[in-house]
């Protein structure tokens, strides 16, 4: 059986409902080692300096944002610590859409949210029932693994669906993006 990946509530008007959020897609994709030839021999990336040549060690490690070619701002690993947006224990439900007010652009993963045990099952029910009643899906935001998710809560026919949500400025304009476009008349 799946282990959920995050645990917490759903919180929608004075409902609080708790939950797990579990992957609802595989990557089927075959991986790869790098070996020598000829031997089988597992070959490492290692960290190594660019202008010395010689390895690094992990703590010895920090982030830079280039500024210019050359140019870093350096940000210590405390430092990110500090602005991250910490874990989120909760789904906070706080609008709801028509699932085809959404573009399919902006929808990236999928999750199976389930009620983390029996006594929440009625609970999960009424949300999913009321969801699939009245075709509409839950915007509500989270977060997880030091990320702070914009989220789509919609109901199938079993369960809850979770599926994060590209936030407006991660999305390019195709009339930007694109060198030539129809002017959308015909001829």
């Amino acid at each position: 059986m799946a282990r959920a990946i995050w645990t917490g509530v759903i919180t929608f008007g004075l409902a609080t409902l708790p939950v797990g959020l579990f992957t609802a897609t595989e990557d089927h994709t075959v991986h790869f080692h790098q070996l020598q030839r000829d031997t089988a021999d597992r070959i490492r990336n290692r960290r190594v300096n660019e202008r010395t040549g010689k390895e690094v060690p992990s703590e010895d490690i920090v982030k830079g944002y280039e500024l210019a070619e050359g140019e870093y701002i350096v940000v210590e690993p405390d430092e990110l610590d500090q602005i991250a947006p910490g874990r989120s224990q909760t789904i906070d439900i706080t609008d709801f859409v028509d699932l085809d007010a959404i573009e399919p652009v902006y929808f990236d993963r999928t999750y199976y949210i389930a009620p983390r045990g029996k006594e929440c099952t009625k609970v999960y029910e009424l949300l999913r029932a009321a969801l699939a009643g009245s075709g509409k899906v839950g915007i509500a935001t989270f977060v997880m693994r030091g990320k702070q998710y914009l989220t789509a809560l919609r109901a199938e026919d079993k369960a809850l669906i979770l599926q994060t949500l590209h936030w407006a400025d991660e999305v390019r304009d195709p009339g930007k993006e694109l060198p030539e476009l129809p002017s959308g008349r015909a001829g």
